[in-house]
């Protein structure tokens, strides 16, 4: 069910994670899309080949009941099995980059085609804990949308740290969101500082509308030098027969004598196998129905604490009116958040004031582009709980 909590009488409203495509959707929290092809094809009024989506308004209907925040947040805090405590756990440098990559493929989740996260207004921000790990989203520029994203466990000394900015291209037959920016996992413990990207979405209309995620990964430890170049790919269908989804093959190598120690091979919503190149050994490091299978709606425990930017408060009338498909309603409390955003963008113009993120600093140079640094060391205790 959707979960509620009061707050000046609106409404908390979380809905359950993305989760592997099979799962039954009679749940009244899981969100199922109507009219896929008509809404596709209605966008087609308003695109045209190689213009920039970063600007375009999506109406309701094309929206899941949930912002782009949370989207990204469950990637890290919505797992079946506690990957990120396993990357602290190896014996040695090469175990820990293994479980590191497990944990990297874990982040990619299955999307829906034909429909979108809202996009995050400037300042608003997800706050969730999952166990002793607590994360924290921030939108710090909305034109373009940049998100930022903390996490701390204290207990397993390990932070993350994400910047990423996503450019949506539309490209005659298809849609891709590439999504720039650097992704930091640090194992302080072992004084591991793990750099990563992330692969881009590609929604194809025809000949059969299909999403996917495609792109190079590269995955890199700048104190041991080991690395992981993967590529995720997707090849079409014809007709909607044939093709081969959800790849990835990549292999594991020592960057300083391009050994290559381990091949990878498998499906990012199934299993991945890596096999040692010096004896032929074959294990399974990941296994998707572990890990992103039954997830779970998040909760409110403590709604008074609830921040007024926390995504599931901000979007919560356009959410709950989505989930029960009255799309007057929700086209009209969509309208009045980006509408109130508007107002405050005009109002600090009006007064010459430059909005300034409240929990990270942000960069953006020619050479280096967007970088976002968290400004405490620390992430607190949230008020929503990831189950």
């Amino acid at each position: 069910m959707v979960s509620n909590g009061e707050k000046k009488e609106t409404k908390i409203v979380l809905t359950k994670p993305m989760t592997l495509e099979g799962e039954s959707d009679s749940d009244s929290d899981t969100y199922k899309a109507p009219n896929l092809l008509q809404r596709i094809l209605s966008l087609f009024k308003n695109v045209r080949p190689g213009s920039d989506l970063s600007r375009f308004q999506v109406p309701a209907m094309f929206n899941l009941p949930k912002s782009q925040l949370q989207c990204y947040g469950e990637s890290v805090y919505s797992t079946g099995m506690e990957l990120i405590r396993e990357c602290n756990r190896g014996q040695s440098p090469l175990d820990r980059l293994i479980a590191v990559m497990a944990w990297s493929i874990s982040t990619t989740r299955p999307a829906t085609f034909g429909v979108a996260p809202y996009n995050p207004i400037l300042g608003e921000t997800h706050h969730v804990s999952k166990g002793t790990l607590n994360i924290l989203l921030e939108q710090v520029s909305h034109h373009p949308p940049v998100t930022a994203l903390h996490a701390t466990d204290e207990k397993e000394n390990i932070e993350i740290i994400w910047c990423q900015r996503p450019i949506p291209k539309f490209y005659g037959t298809s849609i891709e969101a590439q999504v720039h920016g650097k992704r930091q996992l640090k194992l302080l413990n072992h004084g591991e500082t793990y750099e990563m990207n992330c692969p881009h979405l590609l929604f194809r209309i025809i000949p059969v509308p299909a999403v996917d995620w495609i792109g190079k990964i590269n995955i890199k430890c700048i104190e041991t030098g080991l690395e992981v170049d993967l590529s995720y790919k997707s090849t079409p269908s014809f007709l909607g027969f044939g093709g081969n989804q959800k790849v990835v093959k990549g292999k594991i190598l020592n960057s300083s004598t391009l050994n290559v120690l381990y091949e990878v091979d498998g499906h990012w919503n199934s299993t991945i196998k890596v096999k040692d190149t010096n004896n032929g050994k074959v294990k399974v490091i990941y296994d998707a129905k572990e890990v992103i299978n039954g997830l779970q709606t998040p909760i409110v425990k403590d709604a008074e604490s609830v921040w007024p930017t926390e995504s599931a408060y901000v979007w919560s009338e356009v959410s709950e009116a989505i989930m029960k498909k009255e799309w007057e309603k929700a086209r009209e409390a969509k309208h009045a958040v980006e509408e109130r955003q508007r107002e405050l963008s005009r109002e600090r113009e009006s007064k010459g004031q430059t909005w300034i993120p409240n929990h990270f600093l942000v960069s953006n140079t020619k050479e280096h582009g967007w970088d976002c640094s968290p400004i405490h060391n620390f992430v607190s205790n949230a008020p929503i709980i990831a189950q």
